[in-house]
């Protein structure tokens, strides 16, 4: 089975400050990524190829990076990751006055993991995408005030997961 997921903001504003935004990913000072609300993306060097890492039972490795450009992660195969033959990649583009940042997941996958993915993996990673497109909305425009909302979902696999966590 196939999977395919884009998530993609188009933002007025800096490209320079964007692309920081997608070179900062697991670093000191990470302003994408919604750590506060996620478990935090976290490498085992700077973001560079060959780091490995991931963010909670997600397990990937930086394949490629261009740094102020794209920085791609390929799925390792164990964690939640298991089973998941692809990667995921953010990207930062130009169209027209807008800075576009992309994130991309495209991978092969098994019946089983395909459901898995659709079910309780594709509703949260989502969520946490559109977060961290308003974490850089934000950044780059302060006044930015349409922030995304969980569904019921999304609130009710995070109890349950947060509860399996506690106990």
């Amino acid at each position: 089975m196939r999977i395919r997921n884009i998530h993609q903001r188009g933002i007025v504003g800096s490209r320079e400050v964007v692309a920081g935004l997608v070179d900062g990913l697991s670093g000191p000072n990470d302003r994408l990524w919604p750590g506060d609300s996620w478990p935090p993306m976290k490498l085992d060097s700077r973001l560079s190829v060959g780091s490995a890492g991931g963010h909670g039972p997600v397990r990937y490795r930086v394949s490629e990076y261009e740094p102020g450009r794209r920085v791609t992660f390929r799925f390792d195969d164990s964690g939640l990751a298991d089973g998941l033959d692809g990667s995921h990649y953010f990207e930062v583009t130009e169209n027209g006055d807008q800075v576009v940042l992309r994130h991309v997941i495209e991978a092969q996958c098994s019946f089983r993991k395909w459901l898995q993915w659709i079910i309780i993996i594709e509703p949260l990673h989502d969520a946490l995408l559109e977060d961290a497109l308003d974490r850089a909305e934000l950044t780059v425009n302060p006044s930015f005030s349409g922030s995304s909302r969980w569904n019921t979902w999304v609130r009710f696999l995070r109890f349950v997961l947060n509860r399996r966590t506690q106990n």
